[in-house]
């Protein structure tokens, strides 16, 4: 970005709750900028592997314990259908981004697995929820393993592409009339006036309300976002396509999958053929070789059909965990807003919490109108030494063994 704009809404971070929310206020007619200081992916939305997921990791009835009945049931409902949310967006703006509608299988490691599924399954039939939990036997028809004891299919859900969903959400966003600047690092919001202005190294926007929507990979102005949650580091490895006969044996109905693990693991086939396959650890120093390693163990295990594989494609990126795993809605000043804190199910959260910003902003909705109460950031405590262990941990897991 260069020179000095003005706008009604400036917006920090180019990701999907950043977009979804410059994209649902230029409909609204209002003039949204994005300032992202990468490039549009670069961050959680671009480095994840691709579930389109409906709720959070938390179980449903945990939702209103914590949150009171009033904002955990209004939660519930809007994430329970933030993966339709998704899919209009892409099917309204063509976006190519690898779309599947076929559900999720959220997979049983163990007797202990299948009793957290049960307790899933019914949590979410008690809301009308079209979940269903499989037997050992339906599960290895619809994977091609025997690994698992079961699994709970929520035919809500669905898979993309998650690099190219986030940049068509980009160009949709330009296309109803939003502005984006990208390399463009917000160094500091000021108020100027009964304004706020956020300036970058090329220049400054003024705008009537700022939208921090910076996540996990927050620096700079109000920071308190990135030390309010725990890093939780995550790869994905994508094999070379596979043969034919070998890939019609696996996931043939295109559901993403990821299991019970405390140290999980998740994966999908992409459009290529390709088994992408990730879970906790960060491929750097000593963790490169570990779970490329563990990763190979894992899925000879999980798929003994595969044969000699090789990975042609990897990365790995930040998850922000909060203490209660659950997001949180800030007001940092007057008319400046953000919300945060995904804990890994950033694609369809993410959208809608976009979409509900921009409704506050607009006027539709006031802040008691709103999914989440609003509270006051905090940071969170032995942030340091937790994600220390987090890494450390996820690689002692990996090494030594596949876990199946």
């Amino acid at each position: 970005m260069a020179g000095d704009l003005s706008c009604d809404v400036a917006i920090v971070g180019g990701g999907y709750t950043g977009l979804s929310c410059a994209l649902h206020l230029a409909k609204r007619g209002l003039k949204a900028v994005v300032l992202e200081a990468k490039s549009i992916g670069f961050g959680g939305a671009g480095r994840n592997v691709g579930l389109v997921n409906a709720g959070m990791w938390v179980m449903p009835d945990e939702l209103p314990r914590v949150l009171g009945e009033v904002h955990g049931d209004r939660l519930l409902n809007l994430l329970g259908n933030a993966p339709a949310a998704v899919f209009d967006i892409v099917e309204t703006y063509g976006i190519a981004c690898e779309l599947q509608k076929h559900g999720t299988l959220h997979c049983a490691v163990g007797d202990s697995g299948l009793e957290e599924l049960k307790q899933r399954a019914t949590q979410w039939r008690d809301r009308q929820a079209p979940v269903y939990l499989l037997s050992a036997e339906e599960t290895a028809q619809r994977i091609g393993t025997k690994a698992y004891a079961g699994s709970l299919l929520d035919l809500r859900a669905g898979t993309i592409q998650p690099m190219a969903y986030v940049r068509g959400l980009a160009h949709a966003a330009v296309k109803e009339g939003a502005t984006i600047h990208t390399d463009s690092t917000v160094t500091e919001v000021t108020a100027t006036g009964d304004r706020w202005t956020a300036r970058t190294a090329g220049g400054s926007i003024t705008a009537n309300w700022v939208v921090m929507a910076t996540d996990a990979y927050t620096q700079g102005p109000w920071e308190i976002i990135r030390k309010e949650q725990v890093h939780l580091p995550y790869f994905n490895l994508a094999t070379q396509p596979l043969p034919e006969d070998v890939r019609a044996t696996i996931l043939p109905g295109q559901e993403g999958c990821w299991d019970t693990e405390e140290v999980l693991s998740s994966f999908r086939l992409d459009a290529r053929g390709r088994l992408v396959f990730g879970s906790v650890g960060a491929l750097r120093g000593t963790g490169e070789t570990i779970h490329r390693g563990w990763a190979l163990r894992a899925l000879h295990k999980l798929f003994p059909q595969l044969g000699h594989i090789e990975f042609e494609a990897e990365w790995f990126g930040w998850i922000g965990m909060t203490d209660d795993n659950l997001p949180r809605f800030h007001k940092f000043a007057d008319r400046v807003v953000g919300i945060s804190g995904y804990n890994g199910r950033g694609i369809a959260p993410g959208t809608v919490m976009g979409r509900a910003l921009a409704e506050l902003i607009s006027g539709e909705k006031s802040e008691a109108d709103l999914p989440l109460p609003l509270t006051t950031p905090e940071a969170a405590k032995m942030r340091a030494l937790k994600e220390v262990f987090y890494e450390a941990g996820a690689q002692a897991v990996h090494l030594t063994g596949a876990r199946f």
